[in-house]
């Protein structure tokens, strides 16, 4: 079968693998779509700065490189292995690529599998992934989609689900305000996950024009940090009072700045570099910095029943290439361009 690999910095190549087999309590998956993400960006442009080493075999799952990418897939089920009884033959999913957490550390004993240092992903660090024409997953994995949600879309419950997590981390309450600082899928997915949520006064900050259309074409408030006044779009907004929540790409500074008294910033992508802030801001509007990095099974779900509810809407902000043109969709994604490219694998 094809497969996209990844051997070493800008180094990835479509080549010609093994197709793999199920094993007990797995499912072998004919692959739809498969999207770019912005930790793949991080593989191929900077692997120096992703969480986790590439050097040694994983230690829980033995994956080493050259490693197929994608963790945001979907697929249609071809074959079901010993055991499997829930899921079978032609059932379509999208697939909850966390395979493997040391379950003995203090994120594993908080539930917070995303943040064990020995987790392993498919699509990472765990052997397979959704750039190759068949993956195998543990059944349990497979989060099956209704009639109403295509395999398309179902490449998109992954990135979604991270901005649904984002924004559950920020407590906002139905009614209330919030900031997108960055217009990328993940931001695109938290306005969603915003809407869904019953929050309607959110404001997009974005400096790229493409992204700012984009965002301005799905109905959001959209405002150009550079060449015009964010704090006075912020004011707009919130009367004068600031936004309660703020999810944030690289822009922290901006969305700190703009954060009503008791407010909460989450950083939800990685940062290949660090930044300086003054704490004094925290202390004086008792505001809040918190995290958020992958989600929770219930929130894959929500996402489905969203995405079957009409609350996602894929116009103008997802666009599709072969497989081959995986390289072309890293480079558009680290240049800033467009939204979400999803990769059509069969």
């Amino acid at each position: 079968m094809k497969a996209a690999r990844f051997h070493s910095r800008e180094d990835l190549r479509i080549e010609e693998v093994p197709e793999p087999a199920p094993g007990p309590g797995q499912v072998k998956l004919r692959n739809a779509y498969a999207g770019i993400c912005g930790s793949d960006l991080h593989f191929y442009f900077a692997p120096e700065s992703l969480p986790f080493g590439l050097d040694e075999p994983h230690p829980l799952t033995g994956a080493t490189l050259p490693q197929i990418l994608g963790h945001e897939f979907s697929g249609t089920v071809v074959e079901v292995g010993e055991g499997v009884h829930d899921v079978k033959v032609g059932d379509r999913g999208a697939v909850y690529p966390l395979a493997v957490s040391c379950g003995e550390c203090a994120a594993c004993r908080k539930g917070l599998r995303f943040s064990c240092r020995l987790m392993g992903s498919l699509g990472s660090n765990v052997e397979g992934g959704g750039l190759a024409e068949f993956t195998v997953c543990d059944a349990s994995k497979l989060h099956l989609l209704p009639d109403g949600v295509d395999l398309r879309m179902g490449a998109l419950v992954e990135p979604m689900a991270v901005g649904w997590h984002a924004v559950a981390r920020s407590g906002i309450e139905p009614g209330g305000t919030a900031l997108i600082a960055g217009a990328g899928p993940i931001g695109i997915g938290s306005w969603f996950a915003f809407k869904a949520r019953g929050v309607d006064r959110v404001l997009v900050s974005e400096p790229s024009a493409d992204r700012r259309a984009i965002m301005a074409g799905l109905g959001a408030r959209v405002v150009d940090p550079v060449h015009e006044d964010l704090a006075a779009a912020v004011a707009a907004l919130t009367d004068g009072q600031g936004v309660e929540a703020a999810g944030v790409g690289a822009a922290v500074g901006s969305a700190l700045a703009a954060l009503v008294p008791g407010g909460r910033l989450v950083v939800a992508s990685l940062h290949e570099h660090p930044m300086e802030f003054l704490p004094t801001s925290l202390m004086m509007g008792e505001t809040e910095i918190v995290g958020a990095v992958g989600y929770r099974p219930e929130e894959f779900d929500a996402v489905i029943v969203a995405m079957a509810d009409g609350v996602y809407d894929t116009t103008g902000w997802v666009t599709e290439l072969p497989l081959e043109g995986v390289v072309d969709a890293l480079h558009s994604l680290r240049a800033g361009l467009g939204g979400k490219t999803l990769l059509k694998v069969a």
